[in-house]
């Protein structure tokens, strides 16, 4: 089922950061690598989604019920909201403190340990990526392809991470306070990202044209409506639940024009995986005019 799924890379999501958290934020403190504490910062917002992804998921996976017509599917885009928030707040405080380092002139330590730390992200985060991505492919929903993508962008965020440890062997300290701010502004676009598409959703954004178009080319297949209009679609999680008016022979038994309807509301819902529920009114016309 799609909603374990979620749940599941959720929680493999969840103990991967705390453990990448914990080594970061050890190393990146003794050290003073802004780059590190950046990555951190990372950790600690990925286990924050990570929650919120779980929370969201499960509130989102409660059936329809009297209070909730259309489902709770949006509530795991209010959460997004909060991540997003949450993100945005942390890369602007790492940002401010890598250009007080760059300012001041300040250098930090090279270890061993902050290129064994590196190397420890790569190799975690690239495992978690293949599983979320996997998962992913398997039941196409957007929290998994988000997770899938955020544990790839932090493999290459670490990789930059490991670049700039090294360059400090040869005496170019800068070069990780850049790349601290560097990582903080890619989160902050990420942020602002997932802040927009959940706004979008929570705002009822319409349908984008190509699942639409595929509605219309279902619907063009069958001759005997002669027409559509008042199509609508509300956002409902991930999904969209859509509605809309045909118009049909008006010499057509109420019976054989809603059998067309029902029939054609099943045909949309199995077909296009963006619908979650297709209603379908019918008008009759003459024809023969």
């Amino acid at each position: 089922m799609k909603f374990m799924a979620i749940k599941r890379v959720s929680i493999w999501g969840m103990i991967g950061n705390v453990f990448l958290l914990i080594i970061k934020a050890i190393v990146g403190f003794v050290t003073g690598s802004q780059a590190m504490l950046a990555d951190a910062f990372n950790s600690a917002s990925d286990i924050f989604s990570s929650i919120m992804t779980f929370i969201g998921n499960k509130i989102a996976s409660k059936p329809r019920d009297d209070d909730h017509n259309l489902g709770h599917g949006k509530a795991e885009y209010i959460y997004s909201m909060f991540i997003s928030i949450a993100m945005g707040l942390m890369s602007i405080k790492v940002i401010i403190s890598a250009i007080k380092t760059i300012l001041l002139g300040e250098k930090f330590s090279f270890s061993i340990w902050l290129v064994v730390v590196c190397i420890i992200t790569i190799i975690v985060k690239f495992i978690l990526y293949i599983y979320a991505n996997g998962v992913y492919k398997k039941h196409k929903s957007l929290l998994l392809e988000a997770n899938a993508k955020d544990h790839r962008n932090d493999c290459i965020i670490t990789s930059l991470n490991l670049v700039a440890c090294l360059l400090s062997l040869e005496g170019i300290y800068f070069v990780d306070s850049v790349v601290g701010i560097g990582i903080s502004i890619w989160i902050f676009i990420v942020a602002l990202k997932i802040f927009l598409e959940s706004y979008d959703v929570l705002m009822d954004k319409a349908m984008n044209t190509i699942t639409r178009d595929k509605v219309y080319d279902i619907i063009s297949k069958h001759k005997e409506i002669r027409g559509v209009n008042h199509f609508n679609a509300t956002p409902v999680g991930y999904k969209y639940q859509i509605s809309f008016t045909i118009f049909v022979d008006g010499d057509l038994s109420t019976f054989d024009s809603h059998s067309i309807a029902n029939g054609l509301e099943k045909e949309i819902d199995k077909n296009i995986p963006e619908v979650y529920l297709t209603v379908i009114h019918v008008n009759p016309i003459d024809v023969k005019k």
